[in-house]
């Protein structure tokens, strides 16, 4: 119960900041942007298996979970 707690608490970090570095508005509140932090952070670990940056199974760092988050919300912006 305590890793998901953390791991929403860590996607809502995330989220916030890939929304702070993306100009615009952005429709989504808390929630949404907590959930695009976590699937952000699966994003950047398999953004960072095709560059060769991590192996199978190697949780994304901090800047590669941001970098997957920015991703996720410019497409959830398109949609």
């Amino acid at each position: 119960m305590i890793h998901i707690i953390g791991q929403i608490i860590v996607g809502l970090v995330v989220g916030i900041v890939a929304k702070l570095l993306l100009p615009g508005a952005d429709k989504g509140g808390i929630i949404v942007t907590a959930l695009i932090g976590m699937a952000g952070g699966w994003v950047g670990g398999w953004l960072g298996q095709v560059l060769g940056w991590y192996k199978a199974g190697a949780p994304a760092g901090f800047l590669m979970s941001v970098v997957g988050a920015m991703l996720l919300m410019l497409a959830y912006r398109m949609i």
